[in-house]
């Protein structure tokens, strides 16, 4: 049986009112890379913050970040593209790691796709919040992603949120945009996000439904606002990766643990079901980077 990927989320959009553990600083967010590491993980995904848990989205604090990550351990990074917002030049959201990419010592291994577009409101007590938001992806800006992460040598992350998503992600490939083996990320939302497939086996089971047998294709799944770990066991017996960590659910139940904590459970679960864990540079020959 393959080894499994476990990726890293280590810190998305949280902040620490539920989990004081997220990490914000770039010496925090090397150290919970390094962390996740000797846990299991061979890919962390992180989000650059200022010191008061602000998104930033300057290549200068990328750099430095990466810079950090490698000095400390072998995990293969991949940095988010930053803010929701895109929809006025299909090239700016992306320029921050095509600039990174540049020079080898801060060139991400990855970068995210995401490949639609959706509300991100939320629903809870009867009521919605953030009517208002919403993450444009419009295709255009997706084919322009894809060719200059491609001309970078970067490997794109296909983030999912639903059958939709995929089958634009798999159209991308079809024209030769997207290199298989491709990486796909199927996200789930649970709690009061209510956009994508909710974090269950049958939600997890309709994203499987529609990925083609005759496509070379690597899949991992997450759950924004949900416990990642109940699918560990269906994502390992059915041939996929996981990717757990306290940036998109803060592990109330779990007493609000560290990363690595919610990774070495995955690593743990994925081990008992018979599989073992990539490492670094497994992962560099599963996805062909």
């Amino acid at each position: 049986m393959k080894k499994m990927i476990l990726e890293a989320r280590i810190n998305e959009y949280a902040m620490r009112d539920e989990n004081p553990h997220v990490p914000w600083t770039p010496d925090e967010i090397a150290e919970t890379a390094a962390r996740c590491r000797e846990a299991g993980a061979s890919i962390v995904h992180f989000h650059a913050r200022t010191p008061d848990g602000s998104p930033e989205h300057s290549v200068e604090a990328y750099a430095e970040i990466i810079r950090k990550i490698r000095a400390k351990s072998d995990v293969l990074v991949h940095p988010t593209l930053g803010w929701f917002s895109n929809d006025g030049d299909p090239a700016a959201r992306s320029r921050c790691v095509t600039t990174l990419a540049k020079d080898p010592t801060t060139r991400p291994d990855f970068a995210p796709i995401d490949t639609g577009s959706t509300n991100l409101e939320t629903y809870s007590g009867g009521r919605f919040d953030h009517t208002d938001r919403v993450y444009t992806n419009r295709t255009d800006t997706l084919i322009t992603y894809a060719r200059e992460f491609a001309a970078a040598g970067i490997k794109p992350v296909m983030v999912t949120w639903s059958v939709g998503f995929t089958r634009r992600a798999l159209a991308l490939i079809e024209m030769g945009l997207v290199a298989e083996p491709a990486y796909f990320l199927l996200n789930m939302t649970d709690g009061a996000f209510i956009t994508g497939h909710p974090g269950t086996e049958d939600g997890l089971e309709a994203h499987l439904r529609f990925l083609p047998p005759g496509r070379r294709i690597e899949w991992s799944s997450n759950v924004v606002g949900g416990d990642l770990l109940k699918l560990t066991r269906m994502s390992t017996e059915r041939g996929g990766h996981i990717a757990p960590g306290i940036g998109d659910y803060p592990y109330r139940e779990l007493g609000c643990p560290a990363n690595e904590v919610v990774v070495a459970l995955a690593a743990k679960e994925a081990r008992a079901a018979g599989r073992e864990i990539a490492s670094p540079a497994d992962v560099r020959e599963m996805l062909a980077l």
